[in-house]
């Protein structure tokens, strides 16, 4: 099957949006194929605002309409609490979220962007997906992430190039609680290194320090910007060190 064909199928669609590469692609080709799409994007203390802007900056230039339902998913004790399933939990709020706002918008199909690519084996969220029934074309469809960039550019998306980027709340260990301060320390370290040129990086938290973790081929930019980027870090955190993969 190709998207066009499922998109045939299936006329009218709510669509969990991200404002990734995928979740983009895909609101792409639904607007493309002619198909009654709408956008869902549930925003929560777990998106920076740069993915929020993203998302609202894609459904507008697509002419899409775009729905924003705001989740105090860190509210929920299972969450909070960030066990191995973590990701199952909030993906149930999420999903829950957009059925129900999508059913009364009269929308009964909900898809979302998980590609050809995504191993599906030990991913908690999954879980959440079949309960709620969703459904992901770009799966089905067989377009693996290196496909969904390329059409993408065909496309002239801008999402095309775009970083993978996953939830602040990866950031944190397994285990230790997650709050809505260390998640805007989080967000506001990231930033300051996407300032500065990095991409394909992560400012990780052990306890009350940080782990840088950046590409190997960023490692002499890390030096040049060394003090700038440990000054500001240090700011949120009691201590900074960079992966030990990357100081050799």
């Amino acid at each position: 099957m190709i998207l066009k064909e499922f998109f045939r199928e299936n006329t009218k669609v709510a669509l969990a949006f991200s404002g990734g590469v995928d979740s983009a692609y895909l609101l792409y080709a639904a607007c493309e194929a002619g198909a009654d799409v709408h956008a869902y994007y549930v925003k929560s203390d777990f998106q920076p605002e740069f993915e929020f802007e993203d998302a609202k900056r894609l459904a507008a230039g697509l002419g899409a309409e775009m729905t924003v339902i705001y989740q105090d998913i860190l509210g929920d004790p299972e969450v909070e609490a960030n066990p191995t399933d973590r990701c199952y939990h909030c993906k149930k709020h999420v999903f829950r979220a957009i059925t129900e706002r999508a059913k009364k918008d009269g929308y009964d199909l909900i898809i979302d962007g998980t590609n050809a690519s995504d191993d599906l084996g030990d991913r908690p969220g999954v879980r959440a997906l079949r309960e709620y029934g969703v459904r992901s074309p770009l799966r089905e469809c067989g377009l693996t992430k290196d496909m969904i960039r390329a059409l993408s550019r065909e496309a002239g998306l801008f999402t095309w190039d775009k970083p993978a980027y996953a939830c602040l709340a990866t950031r944190i260990q397994i285990g230790q609680k997650i709050t809505y301060e260390t998640l805007k320390a989080v967000e506001a370290c990231e930033a300051f290194m996407s300032e500065l040129g990095f991409r394909d990086f992560r400012v990780r938290v052990r306890g009350n320090d940080a782990l840088i973790q950046i590409r190997e081929e960023d490692y002499e930019r890390y030096i040049y910007e060394k003090d700038d980027v440990e000054g500001t870090i240090i700011r949120y955190f009691d201590g900074v060190s960079l992966d030990p993969a990357f100081r050799e």
